[in-house]
């Protein structure tokens, strides 16, 4: 098989998605190709875009969240998005390539290629299947106006919202988020294993800090409040991950300077997620699905407004996190995840809700399919 994935550097799950099916089809010995289709235009372009939504995510969430907003209400229309209409160019440069490249599949853990391809459709020009993966817990603004072949979606909870949406039930997939093989190997060892793995002291407990890949804001407060949590416990630590935002991490850093490990971004983060007590993070739906099937106890803060606070609603509703609204509330939650019971509860439900295979089942459907479309 020779596979096309198609993402965009607009946060770092969708190209964690894609990373994860890639790894698991070239294991299985297929010719894989993962690449931004704005750098068939110009690379300035795709890093223009990618670097919009990390400013605004960094500096304007609530702008974001507004946005967001606005696409809810436009999605009540019966026009196509601007953002269809934003990528003729791009769908003509992927034209072009395909001519050139050939492949059996192309599958999409972010919305605008999966715009690209409906572009495509819509004009006549013939297309290789197409795999669009939802890498949240929701069906997010305009997903219904493309013109994918089959929707891999997070849950099988989520069909009806999907269904509601207007794609059709046949092309849904309820398969989950894909994480990478990082993930799955480290939730096989101990905790121990991996605080050694990662040169922290196996005597310790870590209480794990992340703002996402962005480095969205906020995380000093939290910091704060999670520190003062431990605080009193002789052998407890931070770790806190800052993501892409320099300013939040020199000032972490010179605030907790030997009281945690503070790290601005790093490659180990299922060995981090292994290793650690509790995860407090924004609800992103990569990271979130992460947690999950690492078996880690998760508290989630309010996340960037949109896709991220219905991935903590999602989550919060089936018993898999708590979602923090205060400082005050923190204290309470750590210390109830210091109970058995309570961790416990959350642990099954998280084992009980998500599904950690969902990787291999997207790449057994890809090998299928493409079976398929070959002896046609």
């Amino acid at each position: 098989m020779d596979a096309l994935i198609l993402s965009c550097g607009t946060g770092g799950g969708h190209d964690a998605a894609g990373r994860a099916v890639k790894e698991e089809l070239e294991k299985r010995g297929h010719h894989v190709t993962m690449l931004d289709p704005y750098t068939l235009i110009s690379d300035h372009l795709a890093e223009g875009i990618g670097g919009l939504y990390i400013r605004l995510v960094q500096k304007l969430p609530k702008v974001f969240g507004l946005v967001y907003m606005a696409g809810e209400l436009y999605r009540r229309l019966p026009f196509r998005s601007p953002v269809y209409f934003a990528n003729k160019k791009s769908a003509e440069a992927l034209e072009r390539y395909l001519a050139e490249h050939p492949v059996d599949v192309i599958v999409m853990p972010h919305l605008y290629p999966a715009e690209i391809i409906t572009y495509l459709k819509r004009h006549g020009k013939a297309c290789p299947y197409s795999v669009f993966i939802a890498t949240d817990y929701t069906c997010i603004p305009f997903t219904e106006e493309t013109e994918c072949d089959y929707y891999v979606i997070p849950h099988r909870d989520s069909l009806e919202e999907f269904e509601r949406r207007g794609i059709s039930k046949e092309k849904l997939l309820p398969f989950g988020i894909p994480v990478g093989c990082a993930i799955t190997d480290a939730a096989k060892i101990s905790k121990q294993e991996a605080k050694l793995r990662l040169g922290l002291d196996p005597e310790y407990a870590y209480y794990l800090l992340a703002g996402g890949s962005v480095g969205a804001g906020g995380l000093l407060p939290l910091a704060d409040g999670l520190d003062s949590c431990i605080r009193k416990r002789k052998q407890a630590k931070l770790v806190i991950i800052c993501g892409n935002n320099e300013k939040q991490y020199t000032r972490l850093k010179n605030r907790f300077k030997d009281r945690a490990v503070v790290l601005q971004r790093t490659d180990q983060m299922a060995l981090y997620l292994r290793a650690a007590e509790l995860f407090l993070t924004k609800p992103g739906g990569l990271s979130s699905t992460e947690a999950a099937v690492m078996g880690v106890p998760l508290i989630m803060t309010g996340g960037i407004p949109g896709c991220e606070t219905k991935n903590r609603r999602f989550f919060w509703k089936r018993n898999m996190c708590f979602r923090l609204r205060s400082r005050m509330q923190l204290r309470m939650q750590v210390s109830h995840l210091h109970h058995d019971y309570a961790k416990k509860k959350m642990l099954f439900a998280q084992a009980a809700g998500i599904n950690p295979r969902a990787r291999e089942e997207i790449c057994d459907f890809l090998e299928g399919l493409t079976r398929e479309g070959i002896s046609q």
